[in-house]
């Protein structure tokens, strides 16, 4: 027994390693034929790189790393120390695949496609290292940090230091550098998100209604659906009143609603969007 469970765990990391080398890759390809080609600045320590780059010809691959070596150190007794450890490998295999690709061809020198075809290769690449529990740390580490000793949430730190980098890269080249990043931080930014909670997006629907027990039986007849039934009291008039709840996919949602329709036409639904659901009928665990 005790061996399965190492066996499986060993299995898990051996997968998370393997979407770090291939996030890293993706995202390496990006930087090295579309970011650094069309002089598009980034965000974060491999913003911070690429200008260094554009100034001096440093290598992004060995900037990336030293740049990250101080706030691995900074970091060590303050952040968690899986994060810390995935993050040290995240950069390691960024710094190794920024490298190995840094001699292959530009893929276009319009910067506005460069743009847009950057911000999908990156938020690809990120949202599969993020999916295997990598981090490329930077100022990740460095938000940990200040947010813990400031009044400022790490959201609003990353923010602040991605907006410094791109005010220096439009002192430095020019507005439209900064502006090009803009636009391709935004899609990176989205596609990561796609990535993590994938295309299909579910619906909640919460049922307050007179008669909770036959729309359920009709939502779980024809629908197939798992349907929770929950107590509540109606905060103005007092009464007991029981309530609907139910998940579905975006093309049950006509027919949720004729269901109730047919049977309460004074109930009251509020429909929101699921980003992502595990389990029975939806997405399992696995990939998680």
């Amino acid at each position: 027994m005790i061996r399965r469970i190492r066996d499986y765990f060993t299995w898990q990391l051996f997968k998370h390693f393997i979407g770090i080398i291939i996030g890293s890759t993706v995202v390496s390809v990006s930087i090295n034929t579309l970011i650094i080609p069309n002089e598009i600045a980034d965000g974060g320590v491999t913003g911070i790189a690429i200008l260094l780059h554009y100034l001096f010809n440093w290598p992004v691959s060995w900037a990336v790393l030293f740049l990250n070596l101080p706030l691995f150190f900074l970091g060590l007794r303050m952040v968690g120390r899986d994060f810390l450890v995935f993050s040290i490998v995240g950069v390691a295999v960024l710094s190794a695949t920024l490298s190995l690709t840094a001699h292959l061809p530009a893929l276009t020198h319009d910067t506005l496609l460069a743009s847009i075809s950057g911000g999908v290769l990156t938020g690809i690449g990120m949202g599969i290292i993020f999916r295997s529990r990598g981090s490329l740390g930077g100022t990740d580490i460095l938000a940990v940090l200040l947010a813990r000793t400031t009044a400022f949430s790490v959201g609003q730190i990353l923010l602040g230091i991605d907006a410094i980098i791109f005010l220096c890269a439009a002192l430095l080249f020019g507005p439209e550098v900064a502006m090009y990043a803009m636009i391709y931080m935004f899609i990176a930014t989205r596609v990561v998100d796609l990535v993590q909670e994938g295309l299909s997006v579910s619906k909640s629907v919460l049922v307050v209604t007179s008669q909770p027990q036959r729309i359920a039986e009709e939502i779980i007849a024809k629908l197939e659906r798992g349907v929770t039934l929950f107590q509540a009291t109606g905060a103005f008039s007092g009464e007991a009143k029981q309530v609907v709840y139910c998940v579905i996919n975006r093309s049950e949602l006509s027919q949720i609603k004729e269901i109730v329709r047919d049977f309460d036409p004074q109930a009251f639904v509020a429909i929101s969007e699921v980003p992502e659901v595990v389990g029975e009928g939806f997405s399992s665990w696995k990939g998680h």
